[in-house]
């Protein structure tokens, strides 16, 4: 079971990266356009990111802690 906590950490970090990513890219677009429904999809997607991210780095501390 450890492993595999490391290995959705893992995978949750990268997903959770690249969505933090695509989000900052959505939100400078509406800033770009002045299209506020982008901006704030954008930050939304941005936010999400985040808080996936820091979930695979607690699957990450809780598999180094076992």
């Amino acid at each position: 079971m450890a492993d595999d906590l490391g290995t959705d950490g893992l995978e949750n970090q990268a997903k959770g990266a690249a969505k933090e990513v695509g989000g900052k890219i959505r939100h400078a677009v509406g800033d770009m356009t002045g299209d506020t429904s982008e901006q704030i999809k954008g930050k939304a997607k941005e936010m999400e990111g985040k808080a996936q991210r820091k979930v695979g780095e607690a699957e990450g501390k809780i598999d180094r802690n076992t």
